[in-house]
């Protein structure tokens, strides 16, 4: 595997520009956008970055309709199709394109799409952004010239230099298609750079050669004409690489992307959730405590569901052990290949999981980390892996208590337990637990209503962050 130290890295890359002129300047432009945010989240992590925004787990109308009508600029649509096929992304997606371009017709306004997938590469990319394309084009008299690509995200340790995407593994960055996300069974990919990325994953229909890059250097001289005039150059739906270490870099980049689109550009957006938190103009605030997020009257233990199998996950399960006042229950994935034994074993991990909350005992539930030898067919796998979360998420539909707090680890399990286990139709987000960590307060009409339901990425943390929230809402 090809590494480098990061601070090598890092101490090459130019100064950050005036943080307050920057500040300034993107304040003035962001009044200037006047577009509802549409972000369409693949799982339900890409809320990282961002708080008092609402997020919808439906796409109905009456769902659409209300995030229009909101005040806030942006609000989120989970889809969750990270855990879907093909035909049932492309279904999805159609379906809320023609929705959010009637909506907006009715509203007359205008509106930007950002379809937020993995700071890591995995999903459904190009189909969604180009079915949303197509759609919006098909049903507005709107045009979009190119699709922005930026997979920044500081929480995680994703960056972008020389247009090549790293990941940090303690103090060193790997590119990203030297990392086990890149060996992904359904989202694989090999190239790093991520103009040769596009051109991979697009089967060569955009070639790396038309890729425009918008360079560190550019950014933290705010040289935003030259910024600016790259943007009005894209065309034909080419595609445009932000590389980005720092929040500076995207704040930059957006205040030429506001310029642009008042030029009349038009632009796609494939991004992680650092886009979201600038473009929405979303402040910051300090990470939740216990105090903000747990009853204090509360007598029931807290709720623990680990379904990623990524690594980072398994160091952390295996950090949170050590905890001596958390039950722990191992969920045996091999009994997914029978009904009868998957039944069996949810009614077997449901019934001690009951228990426990009961007697105030905080549980944890996660998946058998031995993976199941699926052979090479990547529908498959996937499928049965959504079979797996939905025997999770029913342990979840069947509690008769209500936990003081539910963390949920890995995009798909989170969803599901979300939309289908608590049956979430629309929550908003508290904030952050901790860096790139999510909180929901799910919706008065949910199982169990207001409660703090913490989406923790499988990709996302130090070995012992999960212990460190568990062992800070458990204290």
């Amino acid at each position: 595997m090809i590494t480098y130290l990061a601070e090598d890295i890092f101490t090459k890359i130019p100064a950050q520009p005036d943080s307050q002129k920057v500040t300034t300047l993107l304040a003035a432009e962001l009044k200037q956008l006047n577009k509802k945010i549409v972000v369409l989240d693949d799982d339900p992590t890409g809320v990282q970055t961002v708080h008092d925004i609402s997020v919808y787990t439906n796409w109905t109308k009456a769902s659409i309709k209300q995030g229009f009508a909101e005040k806030s600029a942006m609000f989120f649509i989970l889809t969750n199709s990270r855990g879907f096929t093909a035909e049932e992304t492309e279904q999805v997606h159609r379906e809320i394109a023609t929705t959010v371009s009637e909506v907006a017709q009715e509203n007359n306004q205008e509106f930007l799409f950002i379809s937020r997938s993995d700071s890591t590469l995995r999903g459904h990319y190009p189909l969604e952004t180009e079915i949303l394309k197509e759609v919006v084009e098909a049903k507005t008299d709107t045009h979009f010239d190119g699709e922005v690509l930026i997979p920044f995200f500081k929480e995680g340790g994703r960056f972008t230099i020389d247009d090549v995407h790293f990941v940090q593994v303690d103090d060193q960055l790997v590119p990203a298609g030297e990392t086990e996300f890149a060996k992904d069974k359904t989202f694989g990919y090999q190239a790093s750079n991520l103009a040769d990325w596009a051109e991979e994953k697009t089967n060569g229909r955009y070639r790396a050669t038309d890729v425009t890059s918008i360079s560190l250097a550019d950014l933290r001289s705010l040289n935003l004409d030259k910024i600016t005039n790259q943007l009005l150059q894209v065309k034909d739906f080419n595609k445009v690489v932000v590389n980005a270490v720092d929040y500076c870099d995207v704040q930059v980049f957006v205040i030429a992307l506001i310029r642009a689109l008042s030029q009349g550009k038009l632009f796609m957006f494939r991004s992680a959730a650092a886009l979201t938190k600038i473009l929405g103009g979303v402040s910051d605030q300090p990470l939740l405590t216990k105090a903000n997020l747990i009853d204090s009257q509360a007598t029931t233990g807290g709720l623990i569901m680990i379904g990623s199998h990524v690594k980072k996950t398994t160091e952390q399960l295996d950090q949170l052990r050590q905890l001596d006042d958390v039950l722990f229950i191992e969920f045996n994935v091999g009994a997914v290949l029978s009904d009868t034994t998957l039944a069996e074993e949810e009614f077997r991990v449901t019934t001690a999981v009951n228990a426990a909350l009961e007697r105030g005992q905080t549980v944890t539930v996660y998946t058998s980390r031995q993976r199941l030898d699926l052979g090479e067919d990547r529908e498959s796998a996937l499928l049965l892996s959504v079979k797996i979360s939905k025997a999770i998420t029913n342990i979840v539909q069947q509690l008769p208590v209500r936990p003081k707090f539910i963390i949920a680890k890995g995009g798909i399990t989170s969803s599901d337990i979300g939309t289908n286990g608590l049956s979430v139709d629309r929550a908003l987000v508290a904030g952050q637990i901790k860096p790139g960590i999510p909180v929901w307060y799910t919706g008065e009409t949910s199982k169990f209503p207001q409660l703090p339901y913490i989406i923790f990425p499988g990709n996302v943390g130090a070995k012992t962050t999960l212990r460190e929230v568990v062992a800070l809402l458990n204290q």
